[in-house]
């Protein structure tokens, strides 16, 4: 045998043992092999005796061993909240089971900031439903959305940021019996992204009565807040008093219209109602009659009820030349016979119907282009054409709502709805046509859109900004830092800055929701009565004896020595549940006790001896009394304060104003309270037009 045959003969065996091996073993025999091609050539008369030693050497190949690969690390998906956070808080927030009330244009940001932030559980509760206005703002709803649960489609919405969070939705009212005390107290944190002013009051009374931290936010246009409530520690919702929205008399919105607002509130709460459904004169207007317009009231109520009557010719030929001549013919004629009521301002001037129907031919051929131009102010014989047709849509609608209830049932009823082109239509026109005739500046649809159906314009980075402090100052409640909580208003016309941070407020001892002594009381609600909460409660485990007090719950006056002929009936019978608050207001003159707010809760077993067992310790409660009275400084000199007068309301804000609700301070520093004047106190505005009329009123438009 040769050299060559000798070294391929080796060489066979070793290629034979490195064929089962890893890829690792084979990149070793080829580069073997590549060092033996670029070996030099002296070295090449030693090949076969290199070859021929090979076969011992096979288990260089090195078997499985060399085929395991180290595991990749993968980062954690909190790496860098951890880093930001540290490891305790980011372990909170994963632990953290908080409640969101409000899904709308600061909960659906809100939301998608929990969800990515990492709390472990999140509640969310909305009773409203998606509405096309809602598209533009609020991105976890699309037009398929419409009209389904808000809370129901964010929360398949957001899950998509963080599978790993739970989410838990529900399609209810916050005010809900299933949402009691119990409930509230199993979360670390409640936020409130609410838009009306009864519901966040029921959630800030709820949390104080579990002793849960709320985060309280709002906006209105540019202009935003986010307030930390913790009871005991820093000011309620309640703490400022809000402002109660006014109305504007009566003879104003039906006589004597000034402003555009004036007319839109006529067409929406007057006109429409009178023909479509129930009078809102109760609720939108003020009716209060004195010596000057007591006449006036009594002829506009001989209007409305001759206007009701006019409603029964609904459907006829005849209807809308009936209802036209009745508004803006017979009763401007009336109107413009009062010459006293003209004397410094412009006379309203009648239209005649069969005039304005023939000079608004084109414009009746032409509906459907004016319908279609919303930013456009349509002129006299537009607004008729719109008027007509408006009136005749809606009026078909009714005839097709009675034919369904003819069986029985609530009478049928068309309300106002801004996304409601028939009803926005018909007050567009009929305001804009009411405006012709006193001489006041007509609007676009879209204006009247806007100030009919309460939209301050919703700006989607104001409530992006605010959900992003709202959780900002959760780290602070995760952390128990409530004394380092701020107080943040967003004021985009404040040109020192954007962000106006205070510190927290303490609470105002006047608050009569949370500077109150609170208990729980159990009930069996099968057999308790008035009498025994009254008697074996109220009196004896709270101690007021034979003290003279009164028993209040939201609704008004239960109890009081002058009334007593509640004390026979149960609690159910007058209405009190689960959940119920019932406020104890001591009567006494010399030193009286701060009011008492009690929670009843139902009992799950039947009480054994007295339906009525408070849930408190065994001894008897130590109840603070009021402070006393301090007598009122001097009344400062005119030129330390400012004088602010609003029709029949003055308010007198100098430095030793009682009604101040903080003090000025001395070195001349900008007061909170000046702040939130710059940001239009926006937690409470709850999407209410407020415009000011030069004679010192106020409309609201409430939808």
């Amino acid at each position: 045998m040769d050299s060559n045959t000798a070294a391929d003969a080796a060489a066979a065996p070793a290629a034979t043992t490195a064929e089962p091996t890893a890829p690792l073993a084979t990149a070793t025999a080829t580069a073997t092999a590549t060092e033996t091609t670029t070996a030099p050539q002296p070295q090449e008369q030693q090949q076969p005796a290199q070859q021929q030693q090979q076969p011992a050497a096979a288990p260089v190949a090195r078997p499985p061993a060399q085929t395991v690969q180290k595991p990749i690390a993968v980062p954690r998906r909190d790496k860098f909240y951890q880093q930001s956070l540290g490891g305790s808080l980011n372990a909170n927030v994963k632990k953290a089971r908080v409640l969101m009330v409000g899904a709308g244009g600061i909960g659906c940001e809100l939301l998608k900031n929990l969800v990515l932030t990492g709390y472990g559980e999140i509640h969310v509760v909305d009773l409203d439903t998606i509405d096309l206005s809602n598209l533009n703002r609020q991105f976890l709803f699309r037009h398929e959305h419409i009209k389904k649960s808000k809370a129901l489609v964010a929360k398949d919405a957001a899950q998509a940021f963080n599978p790993k969070v739970k989410i838990v939705a529900h399609h209810a009212n916050i005010k809900d019996s299933q949402f009691n005390t119990r409930w509230f107290k199993d979360f670390n944190i409640v936020f409130n992204a609410l838009d009306n002013l009864e519901a966040r009051r029921h959630v800030n009374r709820m949390c104080l009565a579990a002793d849960v931290p709320l985060i309280e936010s709002g906006t209105t246009g540019f202009n935003g807040n986010v307030q930390v409530i913790k009871k005991g520690v820093t000011a309620c919702y309640d703490c400022t008093p809000k402002e109660t929205p006014k109305s504007f008399p009566v003879c104003t919105i039906r006589s004597t219209p000034s402003q555009p607002i004036h007319c839109i509130v006529w067409g929406k709460s007057y006109l429409l109602s009178e023909i479509f459904g129930a009078s809102e004169d109760e609720s939108a207007f003020d009716n209060s009659a004195d010596a000057d317009n007591a006449k006036e009231i009594e002829e506009l109520k001989k209007e409305a009820a001759a206007l009701r009557a006019i409603r029964d010719a609904l459907g006829t030929e005849a209807f809308p030349q009936l209802l036209f001549d009745k508004v803006y013919n017979s009763d401007i004629v009336r109107l413009a016979s009062m010459e006293d009521m003209w004397k410094s301002r412009r006379k309203p001037e009648p239209l005649d119907y069969k005039k304005l129907l023939e000079q608004s031919t084109e414009a009746s051929g032409a509906k459907a282009t004016i319908l279609q131009e919303g930013q456009k102010v349509w002129s006299l014989e537009e607004n008729f054409a719109v008027f007509v047709d408006s009136l005749d849509r809606l009026s078909k609608r009714m005839q097709e709502l009675k034919k369904a209830h003819q069986n029985g049932g609530a009478e049928p009823l068309i309300t106002f709805d801004k996304d409601d082109e028939d009803t926005l239509d018909f007050v567009t026109a009929s305001a804009n046509i009411r405006s012709s005739i006193f001489g006041i500046e007509r609007k676009s649809r879209f204006d009247i859109k806007q100030m009919a159906g309460n939209i301050i314009p919703a700006i989607a980075t104001t409530n992006a900004i605010v959900a992003g402090l709202c959780v900002l100052q959760s780290f602070k409640v995760l952390k128990g830092e409530y004394t380092n909580t701020k107080e943040v208003f967003i004021s985009p016309h404040n040109p020192a800055r954007l962000l106006n941070a205070t510190k927290y407020r303490a609470p105002n001892p006047q608050c009569p929701v949370c500077s109150v002594y609170q208990t729980t009381v159990s009930v069996d609600m099968s057999r308790a009565t008035l009498k025994d909460l009254v008697e074996d409660f109220v009196r004896l485990e709270l101690g007021y004896g034979d003290k003279e007090f009164a028993l209040n719950n939201d609704a008004g006056p239960l109890y009081d020595p002058d009334e007593t002929e509640n004390l026979s009936k149960k609690l159910s019978e007058l209405g009190i549940t689960e959940d119920t608050f019932l406020t104890v207001i001591d009567e006494d003159d010399d030193e009286p006790f701060v009011n008492v707010v009690i929670s009843i809760q139902e009992s799950k077993e039947p009480l054994e001896d007295k339906p009525v067992k408070g849930m408190t310790a065994d001894q008897k409660p130590e109840i603070p009394r009021k402070p006393k009275k301090e007598t009122p400084a001097p009344a400062a000199a005119e030129s330390n304060g400012t004088s602010q007068q609003n029709g029949k309301h003055s308010l007198d804000v100098s430095d030793e104003s009682p009604n101040l609700k903080r003090p000025r301070p001395d070195d001349g520093d900008e007061p909170i309270e000046a702040k939130k004047a710059k940001v239009a106190t926006t937690s409470s505005s709850d999407d209410v037009v407020l415009v000011d009329d030069s004679t010192g009123g106020a409309i609201v438009i409430d939808d």
